[in-house]
């Protein structure tokens, strides 16, 4: 009786321990996506499709989760994506998860610290509004001593820190336990001199060891220089494999695979690569669901992960097949478009075609036009100076809708920047006028002026010629499509040994930008004589050259190829180097395209196109004539009170003389 007593005994005292040792047992771990499927909100003024966040939407998107999770080993995941396929929602549960479930510091990188602050109300505002769980941890903003900033929000833990891979000071802010990296390839260079922006964000991960965890996010740009691509081509390089429906052959998506009738992108189908038969867009939803990541090289470092995924992938409802059919169409024998479509809609990087057009090309398809006059589509002026030791050159550009462009003149001014006389013929320059096709004069807007040479002689110009026409510039190498001209920023300079309180307004120019773009125009497809007499225009960003340009100007124009070198780490980087000696017209045409900018001709509306059109044929003295015969018929009939017409002529542009 007692030994059958001490065995319930025994077997009710282990009963309770079992169940108090398992309710002393933390929770399994629980992993982004599954934080993200039980509490994640998406905002009708954030995302396409508002309401709760589903991983089954975007499968792929879950093995990336899981591994900026706590329980995986990985510390670096890279991602190089197409557009419209998760990614930075996927980057925001990542946040959330952190803040709600494993909370430390985290730091959040834009490319720059106004789309920090616009990501910020955009995107972790409703992050954080939508999630009730959220709510609870993170004090909202307008509450006393909340911590909730545009650019800081503090939770029990931890903070996150929002800023922009231009700020330096953002970036060493403090030690960050997990970093998400957005957008890296449109990150500078170097930031504020203190080098590259990601190996400064990454520094702030150092003291956390291996419970470190790093979200690289980007669309790709251009080969060499894309670090997005760095990043994935130093890892196991992982695709996404989805079944056929037919035969069942795992395969990742491929766009050389993606076949439809010609000017018929609506019938896009996909190839099987095992056994051809065509696919539908509608058997999609089913092969992601079953679709896996599998790495298709062997990484350096078995902490990284790195995925790539094209717009093929989209979810239906997102991009479908016929879209990246019908954007490929239309993207045709324009490298612009079809560089876009690389990155956007592949997800790979532009091969930048560094190769020089030949010059004798140029020279021969040169165009008749009278010298010193302005064609009819050219509608403003800008001009570029390069200095040298012995001469100032300066070439004069016109530009019209779609940045097409004419060489107006071209301008040597003998003696150098040590000679007074040399910058006495810049005044005149700027004071000179051309005259357009319409018989309207017009001057030069803005003059670009390169400061490499004699920098303190070119500000002391400047200053006196005035900013509001003239623009000194730095060039500096590499690409910046986002913003290939920066600036102004006032630099102190010295004239005649006195020091100025004020320096002169120095733009910093991207000049890889604008030499690639010129090379692309002049690779453009124009026009046969029978198109052009049957209606047909020249593409946008044409390059025309008058005949006087004669054959040394064309060599300078063409005078520098692009090539691909390693630097002593071994990355790949894209490189200006010359064919020949002198390239001024070359520099000289980037100082004016810069010029362009400044004035914010990439900017500028139809309406503005319409409005510039509008004044240089009201500006013409045909209509002008038409103007005066007007005002004096009003004076005739009325008195000499002025009409609304002579109200008009005293409207007139700064370039219209």
């Amino acid at each position: 009786m007692n030994s059958i007593s001490t065995a319930h005994d025994y077997e009710g005292n282990h009963a309770f321990l079992r169940s108090l040792t398992d309710g002393l047992t933390p929770d399994p771990p629980m992993t982004v996506a599954e934080w993200a499927d039980s509490y994640r909100m998406l905002s009708g003024r954030a995302a396409a499709e508002a309401g709760r966040y589903r991983t089954s939407r975007t499968p792929y998107m879950r093995e990336i989760m899981e591994n900026l999770s706590p329980s995986s080993p990985v510390e670096r995941v890279v991602f190089m994506k197409a557009a419209q396929t998760g990614a930075t929602e996927a980057g925001n549960n990542f946040i959330g998860f952190v803040i709600h479930q494993a909370p430390g510091p985290i730091l959040a990188v834009q490319p720059t610290v106004e789309l920090a602050k616009r990501n910020s109300q955009q995107r972790i505002d409703p992050l954080i509004e939508e999630s009730a769980e959220l709510r609870k941890i993170v004090a909202p903003a307008r509450s006393r001593d909340s911590g909730n900033t545009v650019l800081a929000k503090r939770f029990p833990g931890g903070q996150l820190v929002l800023t922009g891979a231009n700020s330096a000071t953002g970036l060493r802010s403090m030690p960050a336990r997990y970093v998400f990296l957005d957008e890296v390839d449109a990150y500078p260079g170097d930031v504020d001199g203190e080098g590259d922006p990601i190996a400064l964000a990454e520094a702030r991960t150092a003291t956390f060891g291996h419970r470190k965890k790093l979200f690289l996010v980007s669309t790709p740009t251009i080969k060499g220089l894309s670090r997005i691509e760095r990043e994935y081509e130093a890892s196991d390089q992982r695709r996404f494999f989805v079944p056929c429906p037919h035969c069942g052959a795992m395969q990742w998506l491929q766009f050389e695979r993606l076949r439809w009738e010609k000017g018929k992108p609506e019938t896009a189908l996909y190839a099987c690569e095992v056994c051809d038969k065509p696919i539908s867009e509608a058997a999609k939803t089913e092969m992601l669901s079953l679709g896996e990541w599998r790495p298709t090289a062997e990484g350096n470092n078995p902490r990284t992960r790195g995925y790539h995924l094209s717009a093929l992938y989209s979810p239906v409802g997102w991009t479908s097949w016929s879209d990246i059919a019908r954007s490929w169409e239309e993207a045709q024998h324009n490298d612009a478009a079809l560089k876009t479509a690389k990155n956007v809609l592949l997800g790979e990087t532009w091969m930048e075609s560094g190769e020089a057009p030949d010059w004798q090309r140029l020279y021969d398809r040169r165009e008749s036009w009278k010298a010193g006059v302005v064609p009819a589509g050219g509608l403003f002026l800008t001009a570029g100076a390069d200095v040298q030791k012995e001469r100032i050159e300066v070439d004069v550009w016109a530009w019209g809708k779609g940045l097409e462009s004419w060489l107006i003149d071209h301008v040597v001014i003998e003696g150098g920047p040590g000679q007074q006389a040399s910058w006495s013929g810049l005044d005149m320059l700027l004071d000179r006028t051309w005259r357009h096709e319409t018989g309207a004069d017009l001057k030069i807007q803005k003059l670009a002026i390169d400061t490499g040479y004699e920098a303190p002689a070119v500000y002391a110009w400047s200053r006196r010629a005035g900013f509001a026409q003239v623009a000194p510039i730095k060039g500096v190498e590499g690409f910046n499509r986002a913003s290939p001209v920066s600036g102004p920023t006032y630099v102190d300079a010295t004239d005649n040994g006195k020091r100025l309180r004020r320096g002169a307004r120095l733009w910093t120019v991207a000049v890889s930008t604008f030499k690639a773009e010129t090379y692309r125009f002049l690779r453009l497809d124009r026009p046969t004589d029978e198109e052009i007499d049957a209606g047909i225009t020249y593409p946008p960003g044409t390059i025309h050259l008058p005949g006087w340009a004669d054959s040394e100007w064309c060599k300078q124009f063409v005078a520098e190829q692009l090539v691909t070198v390693k630097n002593k780490r071994g990355f790949q980087r894209l490189e200006w180097q010359k064919l020949r000696e002198r390239n001024e017209a070359l520099d000289a045409r980037v100082y004016a395209r810069a010029a362009a900018w400044i004035i914010g001709v990439d900017r500028w509306s139809e309406d503005r196109w319409q409005a510039l059109e509008t004044e240089l044929r009201d500006s013409s003295p045909l209509m002008q004539s038409r103007v005066m015969k007007s005002r004096n018929k009003s004076r005739e009939g009325q008195g000499s009170a002025p009409s609304r017409d002579d109200a008009w002529l005293k409207r007139r542009s700064g370039w219209l003389r």
